[in-house]
């Protein structure tokens, strides 16, 4: 019995058919695409930890966790260096910045500061009372193993570093990750020593601008006596002090002239001018500081040309 051959409409059909299949065949092999982002599209920009890291990651890469301490009504303090931040992208390095404060004690706080955690979810709020030299960054240090602790034991730490930052220092990640690359990733201490004309990192203390500890010293300090028997003082002096009594911090090291005061025109022993080494510049206390040092380090230099705006280069 002979076939019949096929009219020319239905073989049309058997080939469009056939190369659509293989089109979603082809689309289904690649990984990369992730149908959430189109979900997402048009929607508001979230940033998740306003992590600084935007490549991807391997077991290699450099983990730094970073917490910037603040007030909770610090509303636009913290807008800016979301910006900052997130406009830094370091190669090989995990970073993810937090803002961190105690207890909220206002209705205004309670509000406005769950509209940020509902958008950036990077804020850590502390069970205790707002302070600066009575506790906070004890409970800081001490609060994290078990924020972030997973019913998976995981194989090696969720940061290599944890640092302590003000709201009012400038870090430049790049330069940071490049710095900590190569030193030891246990029982270490970093920062800048003060008095800063000192050199000596173990007769002398790392400055509350930003000083850095490795993640088995932020464990160390959850269970240990030291820290819990000397929580009172300033933050920088007492973090020190445990490191000493508790005979820890055996790598010590210190980013000499690259992590400074800003200079205004009283110049002091802990300040000069801005540089491009620089790791952190502290004593940024006005938008106009702000201004200044974000424009000598050329963070808008990526902005991308738009016929919806006119930003002149100056």
């Amino acid at each position: 019995m002979m076939m019949k051959p096929l009219k020319p409409e239905r073989r049309r059909f058997i080939i469009y058919a056939f190369f659509f299949v293989l089109f979603l065949c082809a689309v289904a092999s690649i990984n990369d695409i992730r149908f959430d982002n189109i979900l997402n599209f048009g929607g508001c920009p979230s940033i998740s930890a306003t992590s600084a890291t935007l490549n991807s990651t391997s077991d290699d890469d450099v983990r730094i966790f970073i917490g910037i301490l603040t007030l909770p009504e610090k509303y636009h303090r913290r807008h800016m260096l979301r910006m900052v931040y997130n406009s830094q992208s370091p190669a090989g390095a995990k970073v993810d910045v937090k803002f961190v404060f105690c207890n909220l004690t206002t209705e205004e706080q309670q509000v406005m500061v769950a509209l940020e955690i509902m958008q950036y979810d990077d804020i850590i709020i502390l069970n205790c009372s707002e302070n600066m030299n009575e506790g906070k960054t004890y409970t800081y240090f001490s609060s994290l193993p078990e924020m972030m602790s997973s019913s998976e034991a995981p194989s090696s730490p969720p940061y290599h570093y944890v640092m302590k930052a003000d709201d009012d220092t400038y870090l430049k990640l790049d330069n940071l990750v490049d710095f900590l690359r190569p030193l030891p990733r246990q029982d270490l201490y970093f920062g800048c020593v003060v008095p800063c004309q000192n050199k000596n990192p173990w007769r002398n203390i790392m400055s509350g601008m930003g000083y850095l500890i490795s993640w088995d010293l932020v464990e160390w300090i959850r269970v240990s006596e030291v820290p819990r028997r000397n929580i009172n003082g300033p933050e920088d002096r007492m973090v020190a002090h445990w490191l000493r009594e508790g005979n820890k911090a055996k790598n010590r090291h210190i980013g000499r002239w690259m992590m400074y005061d800003y200079q205004d025109s009283t110049p002091t022993r802990c300040s000069h001018e801005l540089w491009p080494n620089t790791i952190a510049v502290h004593l940024l206390k006005s938008d106009e500081r702000w201004v200044k040092t974000l424009k000598y380090f050329n963070v808008t230099q990526n902005l991308k040309p738009s016929k919806l705006y006119h930003i002149p280069k100056g």
